[in-house]
């Protein structure tokens, strides 16, 4: 499929996938590059625009991300944001510096209106400042077009050589019209169509799908969740009977969830799929005694799940390809280019040194998650699969803090499952995006009946986000967390305290570990 694009190029912020979250939103397809990405590779991919990112460094010093000059002069438009405005003032010869005053958080700008940046945009508008440095000076052809209360340069442009820059960061939902900007560099800018559609999109990956795999064998790792079982279903209809489809049940599912899935993938369901279970519980709970570090278990979690693959490939025979069902923010998570990992996911950090298959494929890496489920639905996916509540790979692994044993297993399933029932009875599911219990590894003194009890704390977790990039804690009523807590300590044997956590994303993540 030919299509337009916009690239981004990373220089190390946290916000890199957002950026393209936000441009896909407006119908363009975007795609993120680390920065030392060469020019002729940028000039053969024939991007309608260009985004820089925003970053941790100060461009001044000599071990900070820099850029080639030439990349101003191939006559694309390019956005600064952030980082990225002070790396384009400071390649073009304008000032930066450390800024007299820091500025963090919402905060009122005042843009020029006759910028095509800010096309009816309000002339005072609340944007997310998160900066140290400032341009001190513009480089010569650029007039700024924003500024704050204690920055005076918030934007700048060379509207005639088509380069903006801006000090805060568009992408964020804190900025209030956030979305025009970026729209309007996307559209009134660079000029695109908009002809980024999930139906084009899985019509061209299947094809894309057929043309890789040709006449090889592909094993598929089935967890059950969205994101795997939407790629299982992609490779079914590329390739048919040449797929294979193994469910890993490593004892870290939510309860009932190993027969639910063999109820919807396997013989019986309404799929033509190989299926074969394993059930391997015991021998990821061996892995796993004694391990506490949440990298150190994702790792584990991550190369037993392969070395399984591995296992029942040579049961099939020679098999070619290996499917995952890893997703955008997954990346970004394991570290994209010079981003800071935040953690590694199974399908994307944790891989063992040899695997023996001739290429890992991941149908749905550029997506995300509700991307993966506008696919669900064009390959007709039924609803009830498409939306169900995301699971990490891991599963329950990184939501028992600390060591993982079959004991607080059945713990943490009980106590979800309780939870998961209650929220779906008062009717607030829907508004959610993400909600789950966890083992905390705090134990603390109690009383049930007339006896002592020393056992372990639940906490529940619930938010609210379009893209998982970012999130805020779900303001759940307190009738409904009541009856949680009391089905949870009188229903769940070993736990005798429940606590709900309020931490947005950042500074937190969405899981625990």
């Amino acid at each position: 499929m030919n299509k337009e694009m916009i690239i981004v190029l990373d220089f190390g912020g946290q916000y890199n996938q957002l950026i393209a979250r936000r441009v896909r939103e407006c119908n363009v397809y975007c795609e993120v590059w680390p920065y030392t990405m060469g020019i002729d590779e940028i000039r053969a991919m024939e991007p309608r625009g260009i985004i820089f990112t925003g970053g941790p460094n100060s461009v001044y010093l000599e071990e900070s991300p820099h850029i080639s000059g030439e990349i101003f002069k191939l006559g694309i438009p390019i956005l600064g944001i952030c980082y990225g405005s002070q790396l384009m003032a400071y390649t073009l010869g304008g000032q930066v510096a450390t800024a007299p005053v820091s500025e963090y958080g919402k905060t009122e700008v005042e843009v020029d209106k006759a910028s095509l940046l800010f096309r009816s945009v309000g002339e005072k508008t609340i944007c997310w400042m998160s900066h140290t440095d400032y341009i001190a000076q513009v480089p010569e052809g650029f007039t700024i077009t924003a500024h704050s209360q204690v920055c005076p340069v918030a934007a700048m442009e060379c509207a005639q050589k088509k380069l903006y820059a801006t000090q805060f960061h568009p992408e964020v939902m804190h900025t209030a019209e956030g979305m025009k900007m970026l729209h309007n560099f996307v559209y009134a800018v660079c000029g695109c169509r908009g002809d980024w559609k999930m139906g084009s999109f899985v019509e061209s990956a299947i094809d894309d799908l057929k043309k890789k795999i040709g006449k090889g064998k592909a094993l598929c790792a089935l967890s059950g969740g969205v994101d795997s079982s939407v790629a299982a279903v992609m490779l079914s209809k590329a390739v048919g009977k040449q797929l294979t489809c193994v469910f890993v049940d490593h004892g870290l599912l939510r309860k009932n969830e190993g027969d639910e899935v063999e109820a919807v993938f396997g013989p019986e369901g309404p799929y033509e799929l190989n299926f074969i279970r394993v059930n391997a519980q015991e021998r990821f709970y061996q892995r796993l005694a004694g391990v506490e570090d949440p990298e150190e278990k994702r790792k584990i979690i991550g190369a037993e799940f392969i070395r399984v693959f591995e296992e029942e490939a040579r049961k099939i025979g020679a098999v070619d390809f290996l499917v995952q069902g890893t997703i955008y923010p997954d990346v970004i998570e394991s570290g994209l280019g010079k981003s800071a990992v935040i953690k590694s996911h199974h399908n994307v950090g944790g891989l063992p040194d040899c695997v023996e298959f001739k290429e890992i494929v991941e149908p749905l890496r550029l997506l995300f998650k509700d991307e993966v489920r506008r696919v669900g639905m064009e390959l007709g996916i039924p609803e009830y699969l498409i939306f169900r509540q995301p699971f990490p790979g891991p599963g329950l692994g990184i939501r028992i803090v600390g060591e993982v044993t079959a004991e607080k297993v059945k713990m943490v399933q009980e106590a979800d499952a309780i939870y998961r029932e209650e929220v779906v009875r008062a009717g607030v599911d829907k508004q959610l995006g993400q909600y789950f219990a966890a083992l905390t590894n705090m134990r603390s003194v109690g009383v049930m009946g007339d006896f002592r009890t020393y056992d372990y704390a639940v906490v529940l977790r619930a938010v609210e986000t379009s893209d998982f990039m970012t999130a805020e804690a779900a303001e759940i009523s307190w009738e409904v967390l009541q009856k949680v807590m009391n089905r949870v300590v009188n229903e769940v044997k070993g736990v005798n305290r429940v606590f709900y956590d309020l931490t947005s994303k950042p500074p937190g993540t969405i899981e625990f570990e």
